[in-house]
């Protein structure tokens, strides 16, 4: 597939759309199951069933769509696969929100985010549960659709863009599983109006749509968890920027993709509030 037009890089999201979907079933029958098995990885997150059944179902797949492009993917990293420095490269979350999923919530979603020279360029982002979808090329769209059919046909497709900041001041959102300390200081300590407890990388579709205006993560995360939200939130007019207000950076090998902290916006008002 050639990545040179803004139309090719909404063919691409389209296509990761399909993948995720498709995968979509997998969580769903999981999810069905009586008890759900996990174990705990190195760093103490959860892992389950649905993370390495999805992983292995997209990889070869995305191999096949861009043939000889690394993907990084989060399980086998986990697993200590060494992957080589590249200027573009695929990211792959397969569920991100894990706990989400085991504690049967909604709120978990399949990434797929494409990085060109440091930027998230298109992207992916399915929430199985909430059979809702969101992707973006040089445009970002959301559409409802079904786990394990394809995705909907352009016709069905919205057009996303941020909201205006609110007159009333932001709403900004936490994520219900790892709110922290410092989190909670930036609430107390800015113009907040609101906020609401999102689960995953919903968060960023959320901003994308203009149901929210901020969104601050301090606590760890890596870039297979904020690339396919942030390429669908900077296509809708947002933006990702680390505390020295920079572009969040994606290709961090050296740091094992992991990144700092950073503060997700929709309308570029809300971010100077910071």
């Amino acid at each position: 597939m050639r990545l040179e037009s803004d139309e090719d890089f909404d063919a691409l999201a389209a296509a990761f759309a399909d993948l995720a979907t498709r995968a979509g079933a997998i969580a769903m029958d999981v999810l069905a199951a009586p008890t759900i098995d996990a174990r705990a990885k190195k760093e103490s997150s959860p892992v389950c069933e649905a993370d390495e059944r999805i992983e292995a179902f997209l990889t070869p797949r995305l191999a096949e769509l861009l043939p000889g492009l690394p993907i990084v993917a989060e399980e086998a990293a986990a697993a200590g696969a060494d992957f080589a420095r590249a200027e573009t490269f695929l990211l792959v979350d397969p569920l991100d929100g894990t706990r989400e999923f085991l504690a049967r919530s909604g709120e978990f979603t399949i990434n797929i985010g494409l990085v060109v020279a440091g930027a998230p360029r298109a992207g992916a982002v399915f929430a199985p549960a909430l059979r809702q979808l969101w992707f973006a090329g040089a445009r970002a769209f959301a559409a409802h659709a079904q786990p394990g059919r394809p995705a909907p046909e352009r016709e069905a497709w919205s057009l996303l863009r941020v909201r205006a900041l609110p007159a009333e001041g932001p709403t900004a959102l936490v994520s219900r599983s790892h709110l922290d300390a410092e989190t909670k200081a930036f609430l107390a300590t800015h113009r907040v109006a609101k906020t609401r407890d999102v689960g995953s990388s919903i968060k960023f579709c959320r901003l994308a749509e203009g149901a929210a205006d901020l969104y601050p993560r301090f606590g760890p995360t890596m870039e297979w968890d904020t690339a396919a939200g942030d390429a669908v939130l900077r296509a809708a007019g947002g933006g990702v920027v680390d505390p020295s207000g920079r572009p969040l950076a994606y290709g961090k090998a050296e740091a094992s993709y992991r990144n700092g902290p950073f503060i997700a916006f929709g309308d570029p008002a809300a971010a100077r509030l910071c």
